[in-house]
């Protein structure tokens, strides 16, 4: 056990920056889309033109915001689901969908990262304002969901080492509370 003592404290380490990482993203990203629209709106009422810029900064910030908003939601247990039948069902079979809504999820969210990281690195053009290369823009879609596939098989683990039920690594199932 002493053996895997310094790996869990590098994991522990490394998950802690992951999370820094991800508030870090998505503050800013909600920050600039504020201050782009917001902005853009002030400069058209002053100048009756709009920034040819905005709406790329704007889409990158959207896209940084959404794809790594799936991760720190599965983290914290605030996305989205349907949990009638979860919510009324006996706490074996809660146990069991604990364990396989996101393991499904996480092989669903490895596959199209997969798939976003292929459309990202074809990316040949560039963005016409600002002339970005467009891989900048959508390198956030293959980070956002491999890292939330990351969370849901996370979700997974705790489930299948703990004897409550979890909805995410901190947050238990409200029955269980």
């Amino acid at each position: 056990m002493k053996l895997l003592t310094p790996i869990v404290n590098m994991l522990r380490f490394l998950d802690r920056l992951v999370m820094k990482f991800e508030v870090f993203v998505l503050s800013w990203a909600v920050i600039v889309i504020a201050v782009m629209t917001f902005g853009n709106v002030v400069n058209r009422q002053i100048t009756g033109r709009s920034w040819l810029f905005a709406a790329e900064i704007s889409e990158i910030a959207i896209i940084m915001a959404t794809f790594m908003g799936i991760s720190y939601a599965a983290r914290k247990g605030r996305h989205i689901s349907m949990s009638a039948f979860f919510d009324m069902a006996p706490k074996k079979v809660k146990k069991a969908l604990a364990i396989i809504n996101p393991l499904i999820t996480a092989l669903i969210l490895f596959l199209l990262s997969y798939y976003a990281y292929d459309y990202t690195i074809n990316q040949t053009r560039t963005t016409s304002a600002l002339e970005i290369p467009y891989w900048v823009m959508v390198m956030f879609m293959p980070i956002g969901l491999f890292l939330g596939g990351v969370q849901f098989l996370r979700n997974v683990w705790v489930n299948i080492v703990n004897e409550e039920v979890y909805l995410a690594q901190e947050k238990k199932d409200y029955d269980e509370q």
